[in-house]
């Protein structure tokens, strides 16, 4: 299920704006297991020949870091980002526009919250830049069209 994650983007959707606004994209799987999805997505970014070049456990750098801030809120059974980039879209898109390199590299979310702990969620920030070239926005869009497709398959969504 496409799910909305900024008000913002919902916003924009009840006033008769594009969906395509929103800076962040969603989808959920439910009933799932963290560690299946997360496997998944793994699995399917090495499976397109991309490297995995940091793997943040963000879920529990924050279980670890709540007292030092005083917390004791549980947010997550699990948090994880991914972040890779592919050479052949990484150099089509700062050939595009050298600034581009700010887009890169791209990162993946995996997460459970701990109140819906059955629901796993993959999600990606869009590769957005205003401004820029036809080719900029075409390479960029290619990029979001991979992030796109390995959000989903991580999912079960083709």
């Amino acid at each position: 299920m496409w799910k909305l994650t900024c008000p913002l983007a919902i916003a924009l959707v009840l006033a008769g704006g594009s969906v395509a606004a929103q800076p962040v994209v969603s989808y959920s799987k439910s009933p799932a297991k963290f560690e299946d999805v997360r496997d998944d997505l793994k699995s399917a970014i090495e499976a397109k020949g991309l490297v995995i070049d940091y793997h943040a456990q963000i879920g529990r750098m924050l279980e670890r870091t709540g007292g030092d801030v005083g917390s004791t809120k549980r947010l997550y059974v699990d948090a994880q980002a991914f972040q890779f980039c592919s050479a052949q879209l990484s150099r089509k898109t700062m050939e595009a526009d050298p600034a581009n390199v700010a887009m890169c590299p791209y990162t993946l979310v995996v997460y459970a919250t701990a109140s819906k702990p059955n629901e796993v969620i993959v999600a990606y920030r869009r590769p957005m830049k205003p401004g820029g070239g036809p080719a900029s926005r075409s390479s960029l869009g290619e990029v979001e069209a991979l992030l796109d497709k390995l959000a989903r398959g991580a999912v079960g969504r083709k």
